[in-house]
């Protein structure tokens, strides 16, 4: 903008006109984003006279007026997805996905934290909570929460009109009467510029503003549009839920027995005399594909008038009929995990009952367990 006054004053002697103007400048040239001009960018600007005296021009120019652009704190929460996450009964590590959205004209941290407050008018039903709630943020930019690779619990240095993907992962309950768990993540504004430490929590500026500080403006919304945030307490929320969709999956067993040997024939084409060794096969397949078992617990019981052979449970990635196992693994019978996997296998001498525990079969996966038996 610029501003024109004309004076006319009568000196001493002299005629003067004089002309007074406005000069803006910044110390920024960048075109700023959605977020406004930067936080701690500085605005300076002069006024300058011309005027002539005894026609001759002449100038003045004023002191320089500055201050500094304080920090309009604002941020945006989404559900990454429009629905609910679906899930099965006693699914562990269950996710669901935000965004958070830095509308800030800075770079901020974001605190998060999750609350399962019933929201009963956009989750009727609800009816559990999830359990052993963990909180990370999307470290590679996939959308995808990566095991082992997002392992950050708070969002650092978020630039000026940057989004970060947030999850929140849990456990559901092996309860048959779950149905719909609504969870919320809430993002809480944080001061940024150290990568290395998580920013404290920030409040809003009080006092008169203060044309050489940065004061701090809280700009947020009711985010959540019921009533559940407060606008301008720095605070971002959103809400999706848990469902329950599935309560089985498509689990078959196969069982088969092969003889392995006896005792006139050996291993060539043995035959079920008393003596020989038979070995059971048993296969479980879960046929429906993003949906995992759990805790399946294969059992069987040594028939009449056979013996079990100590030691002879094996577990493993399913051959061709007649051989059960490949690469399978031995087990030790009394129950404890068998090194390298996470199966285990258990005799009971009293029951007579062979357990081979395979505690996640997820969708589309196949697992057979062999055990061995004499005939007496």
């Amino acid at each position: 903008m610029y501003a024109k006054g004309v004076i006319r004053t009568l000196l001493t002697g002299t005629a003067a006109i004089v002309s007074i103007g406005t000069m803006a400048g910044t110390a920024s040239a960048q075109t700023p984003g959605p977020a406004g001009t930067a936080a701690g960018t500085t605005i300076t600007n002069t006024a300058q006279a011309s005027y002539t005296v005894n026609g001759v021009q002449q100038s003045a120019t004023s002191n320089a007026a500055t201050f500094v652009v304080d920090r309009k704190v604002n941020l945006t929460v989404v559900p990454a997805t429009q629905n609910n996450t679906q899930v099965a009964i006693g699914q562990p590590n269950a996710v669901v996905a935000f965004q958070v959205t830095n509308n800030t004209n800075g770079t901020q941290d974001f605190l998060l934290s999750a609350s399962q407050t019933p929201i009963q008018n956009l989750f009727t039903g609800d009816n559990f909570d999830v359990t052993n709630i963990r909180i990370f943020v999307d470290s590679n930019g996939n959308g995808t929460y990566d095991v082992g690779v997002d392992t950050a619990t708070y969002i650092s240095e978020l630039g000026a009109d940057q989004v970060a993907t947030v999850f929140i992962v849990g456990d559901v309950p092996n309860q048959q009467t779950a149905a719909l768990a609504g969870i919320t993540l809430i993002a809480q504004v944080a001061a940024g510029g150290n990568g290395a430490v998580q920013g404290a929590a920030l409040s809003p500026s009080i006092l008169a503003n203060d044309d050489n500080a940065v004061d701090i403006v809280f700009a947020d919304n009711d985010s959540d549009g019921l009533g559940l945030d407060i606008a301008n307490n720095g605070q971002g929320r959103a809400s999706l839920g848990y469902e329950i969709t599935t309560r089985n999956v498509a689990l078959t067993v196969t069982k088969y027995s092969t003889v392995i040997s006896d005792p006139v024939s050996g291993i060539v084409l043995p035959k079920a005399i008393p003596g020989a060794t038979v070995q059971y096969c048993l296969v479980v397949n879960n046929a429906t594909l993003l949906v995992s078992a759990e805790n399946v617990n294969l059992t069987d019981t040594i028939p009449a008038n056979t013996t079990y052979q100590p030691g002879s449970i094996v577990i493993g990635l399913p051959g061709v009929n007649p051989i059960c196992t490949l690469a399978g693994f031995i087990a030790s019978d009394n129950g404890a995990a068998i090194p390298g996997t996470n199966f285990t296998g258990s005799y009971d001498t009293g029951t007579k009952k062979v357990t081979a525990t395979i505690p996640t079969l997820i969708g589309g996966a196949t697992v057979a367990a062999s055990f061995r038996v004499t005939i007496n």
